[in-house]
């Protein structure tokens, strides 16, 4: 009898399941700080680190190279860019334009299960802040963010703010212990829950929009603070 050949679990396992898996994981350290601005890359290494063959790792790199998450800096090796004030700015303020609307949209679709959903993610986020474990904190961070976000039912949107985020995450990890200490976030997202749990859409944008501020104010300290010390 002849095998059915689509049934086969090693068939399933082809080259670009592999590659989109990689691509996904290596996306999703660069979120999460993992790889810092500055940090050095090689598709060996990523191979390593995400425990792929090199064929899948190449194609990941490539792939954020493409979407400007990393940057090429010699024939082997890429790097995670070191955003400039410039580049701060026009990001964040595509994020406010982008963010702001999918907030607004979202706020008519909220269901008190959602509401619930982001109390558990805050729960995460605060004890990852308290126990100094700021990639998660970020990480739990751009999952409330975006449990919202995808609530507006425009996945278009979503994928271009996803992009942003992509391009800001490794930046923001080291602004962590601050919002630690401040809670900054806590106070804007605990806006953003009640606002979504009453449907206030002009609240919901407002407090999404705070955060991000918040955020870019504090980026571009640390950047005048990082050219003050390399000047010095």
């Amino acid at each position: 009898m002849a095998e059915n050949l689509s049934e086969s679990p090693d068939l399933e396992r082809t080259p670009e399941k592999l590659g989109d898996t990689a691509y996904r994981q290596l996306k999703e350290r660069i979120i999460r700080g993992v790889y810092r601005p500055g940090h050095k890359l090689t598709v060996r290494a990523v191979a390593q680190d995400l425990d792929v063959s090199t064929t899948p790792a190449r194609d990941a790199i490539n792939r954020l190279t493409s979407e400007g998450a990393l940057v090429y800096t010699g024939p082997k090796t890429v790097v995670v860019p070191i955003l400039d004030a410039t580049a701060i700015r026009e990001i964040t303020l595509t994020r406010l334009a982008l963010e702001g609307l999918a907030s607004e949209q979202a706020a008519q679709y909220g269901t008190l299960a959602d509401v619930k959903e982001l109390k558990s993610l805050q729960k995460l986020i605060n004890s990852a802040l308290a126990e100094k474990r700021y990639a998660e904190a970020l990480w739990h961070n751009k999952e409330f963010h975006f449990t919202i976000y995808r609530l507006s039912g425009l996945p278009q949107l979503v994928s271009m703010i996803e992009s942003l985020w992509l391009r800001i995450g490794p930046s923001l990890h080291d602004l962590y212990p601050e919002f630690a200490e401040e809670k900054y976030g806590v106070r804007n997202h605990e806006i953003a829950m009640e606002a979504l749990e009453e449907r206030d859409a002009a609240s919901l944008r407002a407090a999404m929009e705070n955060d991000i501020r918040d955020g870019y104010r504090r980026l571009k300290r640390a950047n005048l603070e990082r050219g003050a010390g390399s000047s010095g």
